[in-house]
């Protein structure tokens, strides 16, 4: 490609002594380069004016190829190393139970098929902890609810509701739906989920104070404690599952809802790999749920109204 970069480089200049201070090569190597093209073509390109250096008839018909062809070889070399960060990419994500269970697993196999050489690193932790390491950047990309999501760029996901997680045996567990005041009053094992609380903040809301023997953050341990008869519990429905015999698991009454967040410090300087990856769950899970599902809300504070809404 040099030859046609350099004879460009003479058009755009109208001189060899600016080309060759442009490119950083001697007058004569330019020369030579120019040379090499009209040999190849066959035809004299270029004429030297008092001006300058200018184009001959059949310079003028070749230009806008020679020209065009520059232009094409620069984007596949911008797309190669474009391409190259890609494929030797790390995506680093804060995540929790039920999202690394249930939509992370799928949409990273997918990926990873169209770039095999991505690698994922997922941090298991809940809301503020994954909040902190988005700020810090040590991860780069986050799951949240928006109300964690502060100062942070977010896109939403999807919503998951919690169910009220009981022995089979419990006297709860014959009813169909189980209120919040029922659990309340009962030996309560709370999901850790860092500073923001989806059961507690509707207990609170109402007026009710449960009775917590338990903080544990990880699902699968609820579900043992509870299965032992150490308490009752809330547990998300994307982490449940099928539940073994000796669990019961009820819906809410007022529902305990979160709405999850996709989140990143700053969407422009992500790295790609991470930027791609971003792009494409968001893509798969609007494709999955329909339109209007997913939103995507650049405002930097919680105070100020999306700028999207579903």
């Amino acid at each position: 490609m040099n030859r046609y970069q350099v004879f460009v480089k003479v058009v755009e200049t109208g001189s060899f002594t600016r080309t060759a201070e442009a490119l950083g090569y001697t007058q004569s190597a330019v020369s030579q380069n120019v040379a090499a093209l009209e040999n190849e073509l066959s035809a004299t390109l270029l004429h030297r004016t008092k001006s300058g250096v200018g184009l001959t008839a059949d310079g003028r018909e070749y230009f806008p190829y020679i020209q065009a062809l520059c232009a094409a070889h620069q984007r596949l070399e911008e797309k190669h190393r474009e391409m190259e960060g890609l494929e030797n990419g790390v995506i680093r994500m804060g995540t929790f139970t039920s999202v690394s269970r249930s939509l992370l697993p799928h949409c990273m196999k997918e990926f990873q098929r169209k770039y095999p050489r991505v690698r994922f690193e997922l941090e298991q932790g809940e809301y503020t902890s994954i909040g902190q390491w988005l700020r810090q950047g040590s991860v780069d990309l986050g799951f949240l609810t928006p109300e964690t999501a502060g100062g942070l760029e977010s896109a939403t996901l999807c919503e998951d509701e919690m169910l009220a997680l009981l022995p089979a045996g419990h006297p709860l567990a014959r009813q169909e739906k189980v209120s919040a005041a029922q659990l309340a009053a009962q030996p309560f094992i709370l999901l850790g989920e860092g500073e923001y609380s989806v059961p507690m903040r509707v207990f609170r809301s109402q007026g009710l104070e449960p009775d917590v023997r338990y903080r544990v953050i990880d699902d699968y341990t609820i579900m043992a404690m509870v299965e032992e008869g150490l308490g009752v519990s809330a547990l998300y429905r994307r982490v449940l599952g099928r539940l073994g015999p000796g669990l019961r698991a009820l819906p809410i009454e007022p529902p305990m809802k979160r709405t999850i967040v996709l989140a990143c410090r700053d969407r422009k300087t992500l790295p790609l790999a991470s930027r791609y990856f971003m792009d494409f769950l968001l893509g798969r899970l609007k494709q999955e749920d329909g339109p209007g599902k997913v939103c995507y809300n650049t405002e930097k504070t919680m105070e100020e109204t999306e700028k999207r809404k579903c």
